[in-house]
């Protein structure tokens, strides 16, 4: 009980007035209401008290005399902390009559008293506490000024999750139309893209043109036709017809990139009143140009058919086949908003020795 004693008069002391439009009627109002509450507060408290002595003396666990005792401290304590407390606000009211013959305050008939300033007071203890809330003036709406803040912490880098998927090929001696001719099945080739991208403009005030770099995971598959797979003849790989009926011929090489774009994106800036221009992105069309370089983290064949008794065999090969492990090329992607055509092509040959190189083609997600 006595370590929750002084908590509970802590609380009790202190008072939190919030005074929105200031008359002086208004405001011996609220400090009638305080006294009020004090004396109200203090009295009950001193009940309870006292309830929990009679208590205590029926259990047989202190005689009347002390209960007395104990009670008459009680009641003079808790007319000490009223005295006190009513003593303050009464210092309060005194103030406020003296604002008010100031001309510091107006009454409820003057109620074009200009200030713009809102005044709050508390008080803990014996101590008086004030501080001031501007208010809205008639320029500026407290909307306004929110986003005007909003707007000063207007980063100048923003980060973006990529997922990217689509067909995946190969070109041979860097000719388009040799994709008529390719050996892997175009819709069934497909390729996989995960990475983090980072965004920064080029100024430090908003503009419409940014460098876009990060990093990203590929899967690219390849499937070959006619019941073909890829065989390592030392540090040649060939592509020759399997002994038996494939259910699936897929070459996969996953990859790490880095790539770097330049971005010139359309979305319109906002302009505010004051002149502060709000940077906004991937809120319209945007072109991305730029390429990549990374390196290949690992390769694997997979084969799928059936044995003599229809069995289902899967064989998994894992070699580099002969692949360059470390790649280059250019990329770009043209979209409206979070979605974009994207196109990837590598620069260097995909096996070594070679002029077949990988292109991918598909549909990216740029996600804020």
């Amino acid at each position: 009980m006595k370590k929750i004693l002084p908590i509970v008069f802590f609380f009790a002391s202190l008072v939190v007035v919030v005074a929105q439009e200031k008359t002086f009627e208004k405001e011996v109002a609220k400090i009638s209401k305080r006294i009020e509450l004090i004396t109200k507060k203090q009295k009950d408290s001193l009940k309870t008290k006292v309830l929990e002595i009679d208590k205590k003396l029926e259990k047989g666990e202190i005689t009347k005399p002390t209960a007395e005792t104990l009670k008459k401290e009680l009641a003079a304590y808790h007319a000490k902390q009223i005295e006190l407390k009513v003593g303050e606000q009464e210092h309060l009211l005194q103030l406020l009559v003296q604002d008010k013959t100031n001309g510091k305050i107006a009454s409820s008939s003057n109620k074009n008293f200009s200030n713009n300033d809102d005044i709050n007071t508390f008080t803990v203890g014996n101590k008086t506490f004030s501080f001031t809330v501007d208010s809205d003036n008639g320029d500026t709406s407290r909307k306004e000024k929110k986003q005007h803040r909003s707007n000063r912490r207007n980063r100048s880098t923003t980060t973006q999750f990529v997922f990217a998927m689509g067909v995946n090929n190969v070109l041979q001696n860097n000719q388009l139309s040799s994709l008529n001719d390719s050996e892997y099945q175009f819709w069934r080739s497909r390729f996989y893209e995960l990475g983090f991208t980072w965004k920064t403009r080029f100024s430090r005030e908003a503009s419409q043109l940014y460098f876009k770099y990060g990093v990203s995971f590929l899967w690219n598959n390849l499937r070959l036709k006619d019941n073909q797979y890829h065989v390592k003849n030392d540090d040649v790989t060939e592509i020759q017809v399997f002994s038996q009926s494939l259910k699936d011929s897929r070459l996969r090489h996953v990859q790490m990139n880095f790539p770097i774009h330049l971005e010139w994106d359309l979305s319109k800036n906002k302009k505010y009143k004051d002149g502060f221009v709000y940077d906004k992105r991937n809120r319209s069309v945007k072109i991305g140009v730029g390429g990549f370089a990374g390196f290949k983290l690992g390769t694997r064949q997979y084969l799928e058919y059936s044995d003599p008794n229809n069995g289902d065999i899967e064989q998994v090969a894992y070699d580099n086949f002969n692949m360059n492990i470390f790649n280059y090329g250019l990329s770009t992607y043209v979209g409206y908003r979070s979605t974009s055509l994207y196109v990837k092509y590598d620069l260097n040959p995909l096996f070594k020795d070679t002029e077949t190189r990988n292109i991918s083609m598909g549909i990216r997600f740029d996600l804020n």
